[in-house]
């Protein structure tokens, strides 16, 4: 065939011969120029899907992949790669929101569990199985009443997803993945805005500052911060004031919750008390004066909430039982059965079990010299024990009538060097103030919230002089 051939063209003339060799060579050239079909396609898908689909048409996948719009932002029609697939951005379109997601939502109840919810909501046992198995860390075995279960189905009404709602803040997401579920958690940080109250005392602390506005949680952390300086049993006087700035919480602008107080002034009988909170470089928090020293005493002045003082450190007095003089050396402080007792520092335990007429009782060694006696508990803390070692503030016992009393109470001894000392009287000693090497930090951290809390102040007594002009 190839000779055949080679004869055909020996009988063009050369002139053809030459002008066809142009021609192919000008067929080539432009060939080379034009984009060949599958280009030309290619070209055409690109320029098709960036303008048409965009980040508000695509819903977003999950976390652990990239979103469709960002598929979309990355092809360049200039790049080698290749373009996502039609397959692939329907199945990211096709992904919906978890918030556009169809919830049923199910309050846990009294004596409810994983499989009376599911039952409830037409799901199966084999529904159970398949999320308790995923649940590694066992959450909803420990499901409590007023938390909620959020359940959405599948077309096929198996359970496509379950969620969690632990607490306004903090959710747990189960996604069905074909064999059994993933699970994410969702947590949400709530914004902090500082809040000011001040008031002054007619009667009580508490009901000067419940009248003020502030909550029961507030006025006991409020006692606690000033309670080494200010016995608010018997210290407080009509007429004294305070003013506390203090965090509240926020979620989708509403208040869901108190924090921390950050600044507070108490003026107790002429005298006024100052503490900021702070945190130090070891992420210890406790509460100071402005100039850096620890509001905390080594002991609590009271180690129970109580109602009264119901008998005072006397040398002699007219017992109530025995009906014979002794003497009186600790505090009765009243109140009702099963108060919590703390303890007044820290130390160690030397002694819990009956003691006589002071019945059931803890006392505490602390440092080589002092000791804390606390009677007529009604029980003891099950963790603490003849041997432990206790920190001020933790709970030892219970208030009650054991050994020779005539009602619930706390009777409290305070001992230096044997010596019986007045508990109400005795100087106390401080806490360790800030170190020097914290000082700068502290006074940075601090002076701001100070100054907040007297320009707050302030902006009242302004507030209050302007309302009082107008009403005029």
């Amino acid at each position: 065939m190839s000779k055949h051939i080679f004869k055909t063209a020996k009988q063009f003339p050369k002139v053809h011969l030459a002008l066809a060799g142009t021609l192919t060579a000008v067929g080539v050239f432009v060939a080379a120029l034009l984009p060949s079909q599958e280009v030309e396609a290619t070209r055409s898908q690109v320029q098709l899907i960036t303008p048409t689909i965009t980040a508000e048409a695509v819903a977003p996948e999950p976390r652990t992949e990239s979103s469709t719009s960002e598929l979309v932002a990355k092809v360049d029609p200039d790049s080698e790669v290749a373009p996502a697939s039609n397959t692939e951005l329907d199945s990211a379109a096709a992904a919906p929101k978890i918030d556009e997601i169809k919830w049923s939502k199910f309050e846990v109840r009294s004596g409810d569990n994983l499989t009376k919810i599911f039952k409830r909501a037409g799901l199966t046992p084999r529904d159970v199985h398949q999320v308790s198995q995923s649940d590694k860390d066992k959450l909803l075995t420990r499901i409590r009443p007023g938390q909620f279960l959020e359940l959405a189905l599948n077309n096929e009404g198996g359970l496509d997803r379950l969620r969690l709602v632990k607490s306004k803040l903090e959710s747990v997401i189960f996604v069905h993945n074909g064999d059994g579920y993933d699970l994410e958690t969702v947590e949400r940080t709530p914004e902090l805005r500082t809040h000011f109250v001040s008031g002054d005392i007619q009667n009580s602390l508490y009901l000067g500052a419940q009248r003020a506005g502030l909550s029961d949680s507030k006025i006991m952390e409020l006692a606690q911060i000033f309670g080494w300086d200010i016995d608010f049993a018997l210290d407080i006087r009509k007429g004294d004031q305070f003013r506390v700035l203090y965090e509240e919480k926020y979620l989708d602008g509403e208040k869901i919750g108190e924090g921390n107080i950050l600044a507070a002034e108490f003026t107790n009988n002429g005298d006024t008390f100052a503490a900021v909170r702070y945190t130090d470089s070891n992420g210890d928090t406790n509460y100071y004066t402005p100039d850096g020293r620890s509001m905390r005493k080594a002991f609590l002045r009271s180690p129970v909430d109580f109602r009264r003082i119901s008998s005072g450190f006397k040398r002699e007095r007219y017992h109530p039982v025995l009906g014979v003089k002794r003497p009186h050396r600790g505090t009765d402080y009243a109140a009702k059965t099963g108060t919590p007792i703390k303890a007044s520092g820290d130390g160690k335990v030397i002694w819990r079990g009956t003691k006589g007429g002071y019945g059931k009782t803890i006392i505490i060694q602390h440092g080589g010299n002092i000791t804390t006696l606390y009677a007529h508990m009604s029980k003891y803390n099950s963790k603490v024990t003849s041997g432990s070692r206790v920190k001020q503030g933790q709970t030892i016992g219970y208030v009650g009538m054991t050994g020779t009393a005539t009602g619930p109470h706390l009777h409290y001894e305070f001992r230096l060097n044997g010596v019986h000392k007045n508990p109400v009287t005795v100087k106390l000693p401080d806490a360790q103030p800030i170190a020097n090497k914290e000082l700068a930090k502290f006074k940075a951290d601090t002076s701001q919230l100070i100054a907040e809390l007297q320009m707050k102040a302030v902006e009242q007594l302004a507030d209050a002089s302007l309302n009082s002009n107008n009403d005029g």
